[in-house]
């Protein structure tokens, strides 16, 4: 085996690539849409709905969770520093594991494991798009 066929990465097939964006765009849609809501509620009616919280904390959530979401799209989809989808994904695990945490200190158990297939989710994004088939940039 010569030295420049060594070099050449083998290329992943094409399952993991649509695998990954199947997940991709899920994640895109739950956390925009929940991110949206969170910032476009009118705050009389956030404040009924999440008790309790600051809503400046909720409205910063919503905005990290729609920077999550155009994350797990845009930097893949524009070959622009596709290395921020992956980033994207682990931030949005620490947004789970947070959010799991929280509604399990609330006592909101029915909650938690969507959190936790979100977040193994993202996970499987982020080292997707990280090691088993990342996006070349441009």
């Amino acid at each position: 085996m010569s030295i420049a066929a060594a070099a050449v990465a083998p290329t992943p097939s094409k399952a993991w690539g649509i695998s990954l964006w199947i997940a991709q765009v899920l994640l895109a849609v739950m956390f925009g849409m929940a991110g949206l809501m969170k910032l476009a509620t009118p705050m009389a009616e956030l404040a009924e709905k999440m008790p309790g919280l600051p809503i400046g904390l909720v409205r910063f959530i919503g905005a990290s969770e729609v920077a999550g979401a155009l994350g797990m799209i845009l930097p893949a989809i524009t070959r622009i520093r596709p290395i921020l989808t992956s980033v994207a994904g682990a931030c949005l695990v620490i947004v789970m594991i947070l959010a799991a945490g929280f509604h399990a200190m609330r006592g909101e158990l029915p909650a938690v494991p969507m959190n936790f297939v979100l977040g193994a989710l993202a996970a499987f994004v982020a080292w997707g798009r990280l090691r088993k088939a990342p996006i070349p940039p441009r």
